[in-house]
């Protein structure tokens, strides 16, 4: 009888088969490491991982020899049982086992819990589950890389050895999926910006990102279309102070529950906080005069630079800093114009991520164990989202316990060209900051009233969006967003006036042009317009000044032949307009 086909498009399915993949790799390290202590090893995103406590330091080569004793237990096909044991009896079986992580686990287990193994031939391991059925419904196996971890993830525990891998049902959607992770590491946000000159990152500012000359006309392209999309849609721009007084950080809350996320100083003696959000400065903003009920909505819209502490260990390049600037709007509004607001927001998001071509899917964050407000407000806040994002008819998940401690939200995961997601926009309803700075409209009965507050975002983090950028397009930007959209390059010395002539003529149609006019030899000088990544490149010699014509290359589409000037001159621009991408 055929085997059942593994239906790896189901969450729950990959789960199974990812975990039980963390074991094999487990039993495999004990098998060549007897003495090696298990830690944990979870399924992840795309992979799997288990944290392991020796002294031997596990190498590249290492790696090989663990996937060859693991493709040895698949091919062995052990069934894989359950069993459970009482509290006692399970920590005397992992301390004879010489396991004390699983017995440090088992010990912090409230009264009470089920505790449970999983056995595969003589090996057993502490685990909640589930598995898969046997060893052998793995298929595909390979193991990436290895890291240290602290234990729990703390950093004054003692520091394991994480080895990190992957596994699918088959060798084709294995090998698609490492030819992605190579793919990958060509787009690397870092190694692009490095090459294309746009940022910089430096041991005196770890975590503070220096924007150079070309990555700022690249980021003051995103602002000013940002700009221009917001006074379209009604929103008005303020910008908040950096550093404001604790008392401010407790009205809002963050002083309870954001306290470790932030950076401290005194001033006057005084105790101050750099602001890690924007949103309690826009109360006060909203704050500073009375409303008529007829104001609003108000939508205050904000470019707001904020610190967070961030470990060392999580930074990384663009998309994990301590400074950043958020694209931040909050919405006060009548508790009847809820609902048309998200939907404005919910289209406004649309609109952006449609014209840089992502796809993306929703989550909705309910309230989380931490945080601020009565049930009642809760289940009217997400009742609301609920009922926007389902007339919107948009499909969306629910995301337990991950809302701010303020209210729930709608979060954006964005897909690149990689099929990777990322989580950008995002809507947070929130009736608690209104109340506790005390927010008041006049109502049309003349009696002062409550508004409600949205907060969002859409790029999330400008310097995050960017880096997300380089990757989706490789460093070859829609023309509009290009800090370099022409290059003109000349055969010879003899063309340099005509090239002049030539580059003249695309600066005044308000394109962005690089010369290179040096007396290197022709394919030289592509080669490095071609490692820029300049969407056009335009070649300038005998043929050309004759024709006054230049012969075009694109990044994206290859040889253009040649073009007259003025004609090339007018598609640009068009193409700059039309933000194609």
């Amino acid at each position: 009888m055929a085997k059942a086909k593994i239906d790896f498009s189901s969450d729950d399915v990959r789960h199974r088969y990812r975990h039980t993949s963390s074991h094999i790799l487990a039993q495999a390290v004990k098998k060549i490491w007897p003495e090696a202590k298990l830690a944990i090893g979870p399924a992840i995103d795309n992979g799997f991982y288990y944290d392991i406590d020796m002294e031997h330091r596990i190498t590249e080569q290492d790696l090989l020899k663990i996937q060859k004793e693991m493709k040895k237990i698949i091919q062995a096909n052990y069934p894989i049982e359950r069993f459970e044991l009482p509290r006692e009896e399970a920590i005397e079986f992992e301390r004879k086992s010489g396991e004390d992580y699983k017995v440090e686990l088992i010990e912090d287990l409230p009264d009470g819990e089920v505790i449970s193994f999983y056995k595969q031939g003589d090996f057993v391991d502490l685990c909640a589950g589930p598995h898969m059925d046997s060893t052998g419904q793995i298929k595909a196996i390979k193991l990436t890389s290895v890291a240290g971890a602290y234990w729990r993830g703390n950093e004054k525990n003692k520091m394991l050895q994480r080895i990190y891998g992957t596994s699918f049902p088959s060798q084709a959607e294995l090998d698609e999926h490492l030819a992605k992770i190579e793919e990958a590491k060509k787009r690397d946000h870092r190694k692009i910006g490095r090459e294309m000159d746009l940022f910089a990152l430096y041991d005196e500012g770890p975590g503070f990102p220096f924007f150079m000359p070309k990555g700022m006309i690249l980021r003051n392209q995103l602002e000013n279309f940002w700009r221009e999309e917001h006074a379209k849609r009604g929103y008005e721009e303020i910008k908040t102070p950096l550093i404001l007084n604790e008392q401010l950080w407790r009205t809002s809350g963050h002083w309870d529950h954001y306290k470790d996320n932030m950076y401290f100083t005194k001033i006057d003696d005084e105790d101050y906080a750099i602001k890690p959000m924007n949103c309690p400065g826009s109360m006060l903003a909203y704050k500073r005069k009375m409303h008529s009920y007829r104001d609003l909505p108000i939508r205050l819209a904000e470019m707001g630079q904020v610190h967070r502490h961030e470990l060392s260990g999580a930074l990384h390049g663009l998309m994990r800093v301590r400074t950043f600037t958020q694209d931040d709007a909050h919405i006060f509004m009548l508790p009847e114009q809820v609902k048309d607001e998200i939907l404005g927001v919910v289209n406004f998001i649309d609109d952006v991520y449609t014209l840089f071509g992502f796809k993306y899917h929703v989550e909705l964050s309910t309230r989380p164990e931490d945080s601020m407000g009565t049930d009642e407000e809760w289940d009217m806040a997400e009742n609301a989202l609920k009922e926007a994002i389902d007339a919107k008819g948009i499909p969306y998940l629910i995301n337990e316990g991950d809302g701010a401690f303020y209210g729930p939200k709608l979060d954006f995961h964005l897909e690149d060209s990689l099929g990777r997601t990322w989580q950008c926009g995002t809507i947070q309803l929130d009736m608690q900051m209104p109340q506790r700075f005390d927010l008041t409209y006049v109502g049309s009965d003349n009696k002062k009233h409550r508004p409600v507050m949205i907060h969002r975002v859409i790029f999330g983090s400008i310097e995050r969006f960017i880096g997300i950028l380089i990757e989706h397009f490789a460093g070859k930007f829609p023309l509009w967003l290009a800090p370099v959209q022409v290059k003109v390059l000349t055969v010879a010395e003899a063309f340099t006036d005509y090239a002049e002539d030539v580059s003249s003529k695309l600066d005044e149609a308000g394109l962005r042009v690089e010369k290179d006019f040096r007396n290197e030899k022709i394919g030289y000088k592509l080669r490095e317009a071609r490692n820029q990544r300049v969407n056009y490149i335009l070649i300038i010699g005998e043929r050309e000044k004759d024709s006054n014509t230049a012969t075009v290359r694109s990044a994206k589409l290859g040889e253009l032949g040649e073009m007259k000037v003025d004609a090339l001159c007018q598609k640009l621009a068009a193409e700059v307009a039309n933000k194609d991408i």
